[in-house]
């Protein structure tokens, strides 16, 4: 059970701080929700406490994570498929787990493999996607400002 003020990550979603817990009648339904606020996007989710797990929801990772969450971006890309549909679906899998280790997998993997062949449109997608639930994190656990985190992961691969 998370608290208001608590920082998580929402799988596919990024990073946020819940600032509610609110009873909500939805399709003849009362459940309880968590009021999440995504800072990238200025977005509001609502999530239903009862799903948490099952979603995958889970605290966001402490200041020293965040160093090797730049270790794996600085490692060597692992052995990805040459067939588009296979590493886009391997990729997706990687993303929907919520291990930011896992994105920062993905970002530095599709990151390298721009710069060496270039990414189709789909891909490049999710390298975007990949870069802003790395970046929401980062700015929550390092508590540093957007345009730095960005630019902290842009120049690893400069």
């Amino acid at each position: 059970m998370f608290s208001v003020g608590d920082k998580v990550v929402y799988p596919m979603h990024g990073a946020g701080i819940i600032e509610a817990i609110e009873e909500r009648e939805i399709l003849g339904r009362r459940k309880t929700y968590y009021i999440m606020r995504l800072p990238l996007g200025d977005m509001k989710v609502m999530i239903p406490t009862d799903n948490v797990e099952e979603i995958g929801i889970r605290d966001i990772i402490s200041r020293e994570e965040v160093h090797k969450v730049i270790e794996v971006l600085k490692n060597d890309k692992t052995k990805m498929s040459s067939n588009w549909n296979r590493r886009y679906r391997a990729n997706m899998q990687k993303i929907k787990s919520g291990n930011i280790f896992e994105v920062a997998e993905v970002v530095r993997n599709l990151q390298r493999r721009d710069m060496e062949k270039g990414l189709s449109t789909g891909e490049r997608k999710m390298l975007s996607n990949a870069k802003q639930i790395l970046i929401s994190e980062l700015v929550l656990a390092d508590n540093i400002e957007e345009e730095k985190a960005r630019e902290l992961i842009d120049n690893l691969f400069e």
